[in-house]
């Protein structure tokens, strides 16, 4: 298994973590800066959701494409796959966005970003008293 880099997003968009194993292009030869990046890969998962909660067969109302929704509105967008990697969501009911990409032999990650999001972000960042919502994080 091939992870790349982990992202975690606040849900204005500003990225609170990221981590980097390996990375197939450097920054700089794509986004040119960390910040540009972060914007890309937010506005990638925003755009994919959006996409997926216009296209959804299920819900007879059919919102416009980059109408704006509530969390936990539209549908569940949990992964893209392309020919160098596949790119892995998960957004919790605080907003909080889990993204993380990997080789794309790799199959479904939801479990273990809902561990993540469950078992280590909200034991250890959420609950702790020194921590103030919003602020980035190590």
């Amino acid at each position: 298994m091939g992870c790349m880099t982990f992202y975690i997003f606040n849900r204005k968009g500003r990225c609170q973590y990221y981590h980097e194993w390996q990375r197939l292009k450097p920054i700089k030869q794509g986004a040119g800066s960390q910040d540009e990046d972060f914007k890309l890969m937010f506005g990638l998962c925003w755009s994919m959701r959006a996409l997926a909660t216009a296209v959804d067969p299920k819900n007879p109302s059919k919102q416009q494409m980059g109408a704006p929704m509530r969390i936990g509105d539209g549908c569940s967008f949990n992964s893209i796959k392309t020919s160098n990697f596949k790119l892995h969501y998960l957004e919790s009911p605080s907003g909080l966005k889990f993204v993380l990409t990997t080789d794309p032999t790799v199959g479904s990650m939801v479990e273990q970003l809902q561990y993540i999001y469950a078992s280590l972000f909200v034991e250890l960042v959420a609950k702790n008293p020194l921590y103030t919502p919003g602020d980035a994080f190590l």
